[in-house]
């Protein structure tokens, strides 16, 4: 399935947020270097971005937060979503009825937030942000 982008938001004048949708499916088996999981990444992005992509860590939500090394002409689902924020959602949930991504996806050896609140909070999203406040734990 052909990729294409559905929504770009600007989250300050160098970063953006892309939504895409279809692709290949296919998914990121480690953290990159910059991946904002990583506590290490702290500050890589600005917190607008982390307000944009917010839903993707609601319950039941439908869409996945994206690789941005991936890009949107070969989207991926982050190997650090996979492990920390998508216990609640829908679309992960779904896929992972076919592929096991908990056997191909590991940390890299890397201290990932705990969730997507957290990780939000410590790139400068107010604790209680609307954009926030329906993220699971």
């Amino acid at each position: 399935m052909t990729a294409h982008i559905t929504n770009i938001r600007p989250a300050d004048a160098n970063n953006q947020v892309v939504t895409v949708k279809g692709g290949s499916g296919g998914y990121r088996r480690r953290p990159c270097a910059k991946c904002p999981w990583r506590v290490d990444a702290v500050g890589e992005f600005p917190a607008e971005a982390f307000r944009h992509s917010a839903h993707t860590a609601h319950d039941m939500s439908q869409t996945t937060f994206g690789c941005h090394e991936s890009g949107s002409a070969k989207p991926a689902i982050c190997a650090g979503f996979l492990l920390r924020g998508a216990d609640n959602n829908l679309a992960v949930r779904l896929r992972q009825r076919t592929e096991k991504f908990s056997v191909t996806v590991g940390d890299g050896g890397h201290a990932l937030h705990e969730s997507y609140r957290a990780m939000a909070i410590a790139n400068g999203v107010p604790a209680d942000d609307a954009a926030i406040v329906e993220c699971r734990p």
